[in-house]
């Protein structure tokens, strides 16, 4: 080639595809896990509802310990006061700082949520598990039983349990767990038999795995996201059902408190001092609220479908 031809070459950018950087990485690889907590850090409500549950979990776990006032301390010089800079929250007809007892039942009724919710998921995950895993005729005797529980009030059942069993942190737990795990139990049912049909599952057991190295290795961390989802939107409904039977006298008993034994306690003196039910009621609504929130918030950023 002469040198006009190779000035006129060098003139030119050749514009295409480079070989050379067709195997490079645009952007790091991230799991899974890192892309949904990306996603999540994103929706700013379900992050503001992160944070305002920490806050209420802070709040229950610390108030009590450095307030100088004892939940249960009877003063009927104080009582019925106002809230003030001594009684933030005012105090109750015995004297008793409603800023504790708030604090205390914040920390018995958050604590009865979450156990309800990790027996209800446990139970569920594993008879859903098993249900959808191997499927015929265990399946079918299986979920009719999920059926039959399904088919019964949820809330007679568990009055009729905490009346017979008394009343205690125990006997509630049981009494909400002992047929509300039907629901997580045909969710995961759902995505066991769905996963189960799909191509790495049927070479796992090509490979000559057996059905507990494939339940744990393959289908727990898929369905994972589902079980978390599921059991953040069930704790402020754990929540609202202590509540609810604390309100009508089943709850727990004194001098320990909730929040819905505060709220059944200060029905009565309503139109006279309206603040004793206000504040637990507001902690009830807040705590709900945010667990709902986050739990959009983790439903989006979970999802499969929308990684990126």
């Amino acid at each position: 080639m002469s040198e006009a031809g190779t000035n006129l070459q060098n003139r030119f950018d050749i514009i295409g595809c480079d070989d050379s950087k067709a195997e490079a990485m645009l952007r790091p690889s991230i799991t899974f896990w890192q892309d949904s907590w990306r996603r999540f850090k994103k929706n700013k409500v379900a992050v503001i509802a992160a944070i305002l549950l920490i806050a209420i979990g802070i709040f229950t776990l610390v108030v009590p310990m450095i307030s100088p006032n004892d939940f249960a301390k009877i003063n009927t010089v104080d009582k019925n006061l106002s809230p003030s800079a001594k009684y933030w929250f005012g105090t109750d007809e015995l004297g008793r700082d409603l800023f504790v007892r708030v604090a205390i039942g914040g920390r018995i009724s958050i604590i009865i949520g979450i156990c309800c919710t990790m027996v209800q998921v446990l139970v569920g995950t594993l008879y859903g598990g098993i249900s959808g895993y191997f499927g015929g005729i265990v399946d079918d005797i299986m979920m009719r039983i999920v059926e039959i529980i399904g088919s019964i009030p949820y809330l007679v059942v568990v009055i009729l349990i905490s009346l017979i069993m008394g009343k205690s942190v125990f006997a509630l737990v049981f009494a909400m767990t002992v047929i509300a795990w039907d629901n997580t139990a045909r969710l995961v049912r759902g995505q066991v038999m769905q996963l189960k049909e799909m191509e790495f599952i049927h070479a796992e057991r090509a490979l000559g795995s057996g059905p507990s190295r494939i339940i744990i290795k393959h289908m727990l961390p898929n369905v994972l996201g589902i079980i978390i989802v599921r059991a953040t939107l069930s704790v402020p409904g754990f929540i609202f059902t202590e509540a609810f039977l604390s309100y009508i006298g089943l709850g727990v008993v004194p001098p320990d408190t909730s929040w819905g034994a505060l709220a059944a306690a200060a029905q009565q003196k309503l139109m006279f001092y309206p603040y004793m039910l206000f504040y637990p009621c507001l902690f009830i609504s807040l705590t709900m609220l945010a667990f709902t929130l986050m739990g959009d918030g983790l439903t989006d950023a979970l999802d499969p479908k929308l990684r990126q």
